[in-house]
């Protein structure tokens, strides 16, 4: 969720569905990110990752070519206690009572963000966080279902509030030692109101120099 509401590029997504080119040094720059966070998990520290995503709209593409992070003030700001404490543990569950799991992006840096993007000819076209296999980690915490991703009623509302063109989920997941991605992108092109959709997701395979056909 965003502390300043309206700082985004709403007006980018066209009445068909876009499709969404995803570098993959973008992909990897999130995961550097967000594994880390995410082997630190335990049920007490719920530890979240969250970037918007910045990049440039061709016709019905969105080509989202950089990240940039900021802080968390989830439990600085008074919109954001206010908007957990009265509006989201009651409505979907009291996880989110605890204070390191979700996000409020902090409206300064939203703010500082804007403004760079726009220098540099880029637009905020929406957001990408980290889902954590829940299930495994603490089956008590997974509010009774699998983390994947696709989203959950909490995400539904953070999109709908955000109101950003597309919203990337990155699930994450351990097997065998190894952790693995999955990537969904939603968006609500009838507004917040109207139906959660999947969009198309293309993510840009880097190919190793002498990495061609044998």
């Amino acid at each position: 969720m965003t502390g300043t509401e309206g700082v985004s590029a709403t007006d980018v997504i066209p009445g068909d569905l876009p499709t969404i080119l995803l570098h993959d040094a973008v992909l990897q720059e999130f995961l550097a990110a967000a594994v880390p966070e995410y082997r630190l998990i335990t049920p007490e520290a719920q530890l979240p990752c969250f970037a918007l995503l910045l990049g440039t709209v061709a016709d019905s593409t969105l080509n989202v070519e950089h990240l940039a992070f900021g802080r968390n003030a989830k439990t600085t700001d008074p919109a954001a206690r206010r908007e957990f404490t009265e509006t989201i543990v009651p409505r979907f569950g009291p996880e989110y009572g605890n204070e390191l799991r979700g996000w409020w992006f902090d409206s300064a840096d939203l703010l500082r963000i804007s403004y760079q993007a726009e220098a540099a000819g880029l637009d905020i076209l929406g957001s990408i966080h980290m889902h954590p296999d829940w299930h495994r980690i603490c089956p008590e915490l997974a509010g009774g279902r699998a983390l994947s991703e696709h989203p959950t009623p909490m995400d539904r509302h953070a999109f709908g509030s955000a109101g950003w063109p597309v919203n990337l989920i990155c699930y994450l997941e351990t097997r065998g030692g190894a952790v693995y991605h999955a990537l969904g992108a939603w968006a609500l092109p009838e507004g917040p109101d109207g139906p959660l959709v999947q969009v198309p997701l293309r993510v840009r395979t880097a190919v190793p120099a002498g990495g061609g056909a044998r």
